[in-house]
C-alpha cells in the first residue's frame, strides 16, 4: 500500500513506546532481592517562584492553597505554606528517615539549600544522597535555552560550593524539551530522573550540539507513588489513601519483582507529607515494607552505580 507522504511522516519520531517490552533485564538486585525503593524528599522552600527571587509572580504550584492565584506581589498565605515545608516538614520526614537508619535521596533546589544550613548540616551528617533539583523550582518549559543553560551551571557551581563536589543525579521536574540535552552537555551527570515511563533504568542516546552523540542513564521517577497528590485533583485525602496506594503498588511490583525485579520510587516534600495528619501514611508504609526481606532501600545514587556497573552502555 503506497501511502502519501506528509510533514508528520518526514519528522524523525523522537518517542520510545517499547521500551524493554518482553525483553526485561535478567538479573537481581543486591542480596537476590525483588525490588529496589527508593524514597525522595524535594527540597524546593525557598526556590519557588518569588518576587524577591527576581520573578514577576508569586507561586501557584503544589501548595494546600489548590486553586492559587499567580500575585505580582508578596503572597502571604503561599510563603508560610512553602516555609512549613522548610521549617517543620523537612524535618520531621528527615529525622523519621534517621530514626530508621534507613537511606534517603534528597532532590535539592540550589538557592532553596543556600537559604537554610540548618537543612544543609543535616543533609551532610546522615550523609544523604543528594541531587540536583536545578537552580530554581520554576517550570522552564518555555524558557529561553541560553537562561536554562546558566541556571543548570550555577546550580552546580552552589553544589560544588556546599559539598565540594559536583552532582551525579538531575531532575528538573518541570523540564523543557532542551533540558537533557543541556545537562548532558555541562558534563557534571551520569543520569537524570526527567522521566515517569518506565519500572526500570535504561540507556538513551543524547545528540549534543557538537553532534557528539553520547550515552546517558535514566533512572525514571514517579508522580503517582508522591504526596503531590495530596494537593491535586482527583488525589490523596487522608493519609490512609496514600499508605494503601503505596502498599498496593508495593505489592504488585514486589510479587512481579520474583521474577522481573522491579524498582519503586515515592516522592515526598516537606510542606505536603510534611503535614501531621498526612505523615503517618509515611510511618504506617514504612512499617509495612520492613516486614518484607527480599527489599533493597537504597538512594538514586546506588541504583546508577548498580546499573552502570552491570548494565554497562552498550549499542
Amino acid at each position: 500500500m503506497n501511502l502519501k507522504k506528509n510533514n508528520t511522516c518526514a519528522i524523525k519520531y523522537s518517542r520510545d513506546f517499547i521500551g524493554y517490552g518482553n525483553n526485561s533485564p535478567n538479573f537481581r538486585w543486591p542480596n537476590n532481592t525483588n525490588i529496589a525503593i527508593q524514597f525522595v524528599l524535594n527540597y524546593e522552600e525557598g526556590g519557588e517562584s518569588h518576587i524577591q527571587n527576581g520573578d514577576k509572580f508569586s507561586e501557584k504550584f503544589l501548595s494546600d492553597i489548590t486553586n492559587a492565584q499567580e500575585y505580582n506581589n508578596i503572597h502571604m498565605s503561599m510563603d508560610s505554606i512553602y516555609e512549613y515545608g522548610s521549617r517543620v516538614g523537612c524535618l520531621r520526614i528527615m529525622k523519621e528517615f534517621q530514626k530508621r537508619n534507613l537511606p534517603l535521596t534528597i532532590f535539592a533546589v540550589a538557592i532553596a539549600l543556600e537559604k537554610n544550613s540548618e537543612i544543609i548540616s543535616i543533609i551532610k551528617s546522615n550523609y544523604f544522597d543528594i541531587v540536583s533539583h536545578g537552580f530554581r523550582w520554576i517550570n522552564y518549559q518555555n524558557i529561553n535555552e541560553k537562561i536554562e543553560k546558566k541556571h543548570i551551571d550555577q546550580a552546580v557551581k552552589i553544589f560544588i560550593k556546599i559539598f565540594n563536589k559536583k552532582p551525579t543525579g538531575w531532575y528538573t521536574g518541570r523540564d523543557s524539551p532542551n533540558t537533557r540535552r543541556l545537562i548532558v552537555e555541562n558534563g557534571s551527570f551520569i543520569y537524570d530522573s526527567d522521566y515517569y515511563g518506565d519500572d526500570l533504568p535504561f540507556w538513551t542516546k543524547v545528540t549534543c550540539k557538537n553532534k557528539i552523540i553520547k550515552p546517558h542513564l535514566i533512572i525514571p521517577y514517579t508522580l503517582d507513588c508522591n504526596d503531590m497528590r495530596f494537593v491535586t485533583q482527583q488525589g490523596f485525602g487522608t493519609s490512609e489513601h496514600f499508605y494503601k496506594y503505596l502498599r498496593d503498588t508495593f505489592d504488585v511490583l514486589y510479587k512481579e519483582g520474583k521474577n522481573t525485579p522491579k524498582m519503586m520510587s515515592i516522592g515526598m516534600h516537606g510542606r505536603i507529607l510534611g503535614r501531621p495528619g498526612r505523615f503517618k501514611g509515611l510511618q504506617n508504609f514504612l512499617d509495612y515494607i520492613q516486614q518484607y526481606k527480599k527489599i533493597w532501600i537504597c538512594t538514586r545514587q546506588q541504583i546508577a552505580e548498580f546499573w552502570i556497573k552491570n548494565f554497562p552502555y552498550s549499542f
